[in-house]
């Protein structure tokens, strides 16, 4: 018995001591620094921060800083992550972003080329339906009417209806039409002719060379589409008429826009693209279509 009188004293000793140290440590922290043990515990408020000067703490917050990167760079970053992932919508709105807002980055071309390949495979896609429309043929239509009525061109009623060649037309019969209100925009500065629909981004294509021509800041259309073969205009009707050289002529100031004529001796003033890219601008665009021209970058 006397034992446990024992132990229960020590433990009320025990608890007592752990009580006083407690208030102890809590007079100390709040109403005035006792020194000895409970200073090597907690030190006197303000002392840790004291003992930085203001401009090393300066350094420790800046070395703490995530490295200066082109915000351009983070967001090709996240864009190729999330097409190597298959969230492709989302990649490509991270692209655009970088089109739009961080035109001068250095990743700004790659990200151009890339949008634009991606926005041409859907435009272009057979089973992509958006602003598409099936057209009724009537009696006594052509396709030179069609085309007219649904601001769209001969060559991309071809293209979206799967003919190589114009075939008879009955009333009735469906043609899937797409209009061609592109805008096209050249910067010379740049040496890009890049197309627009509206103030969004459809595709870009660099210019091999500018001879021969003065170009101003201003608006003007596209005043005509030609194909020619053996120095002869070709007719979009024709059975020659698809390989024929490509050429788009602007007004106010005449410029013509087409591929390298290696072989003239004197080659025409102009704005020269790949061939290609002209094939492919021609498809896209039609007469009266839209053409700025901006000298100095934004």
């Amino acid at each position: 018995m006397k034992i446990w009188i024992f132990i229960k004293i020590i433990a009320g000793l025990a608890v007592g001591g752990v009580i006083a140290f407690t208030a102890a440590l809590a007079y100390h922290i709040t109403v005035k620094p006792l020194g000895g043990i409970f200073e090597k515990i907690i030190p006197e408020a303000g002392t840790v921060l004291r003992t930085q000067p203001e401009e090393d703490f300066a350094k420790m917050l800046d070395a703490a800083e995530m490295p200066d990167f082109e915000p351009g760079d983070r967001a090709f970053q996240k864009a190729h992550e999330l097409i190597a992932m298959g969230q492709v919508s989302e990649g490509r709105e991270k692209l655009m972003a970088i089109v739009n807002v961080f035109p001068s980055s250095p990743v700004a071309p790659t990200a151009r080329r890339i949008v634009g390949e991606m926005n041409l495979d859907e435009i272009l896609a057979s089973n992509f339906t958006t602003g598409k429309s099936q057209y009724q043929v009537k009696r006594g239509d052509s396709y030179f009417a069609i085309a007219d009525r649904n601001q769209t061109s001969l060559d991309m009623l071809m293209h979206l209806n799967g003919m190589m060649e114009l075939k008879n037309l009955q009333p009735g019969d469906d043609i899937l039409t797409m209009p061609l209100n592109y805008r096209l925009l050249i910067e010379p500065q740049r040496k890009s002719l890049s197309l627009w629909d509206g103030a969004k981004f459809v595709c870009e294509y660099p210019i091999l060379s500018m001879d021969g021509i003065t170009l101003r800041n201003g608006k003007t259309t596209i005043a005509s589409r030609l194909a020619t073969l053996d120095g002869k205009n070709v007719l979009s009707t024709a059975k020659n008429y698809r390989a024929a050289s490509k050429s788009i002529l602007i007004k106010n100031p005449a410029v013509r826009i087409s591929s390298p004529e290696e072989d003239l001796e004197n080659p025409p003033h102009g704005i020269f693209l790949l061939e290609a890219d002209i094939e492919e601008l021609f498809l896209l665009t039609r007469t009266n279509n839209e053409v700025e021209i901006r000298k100095t970058t934004k």
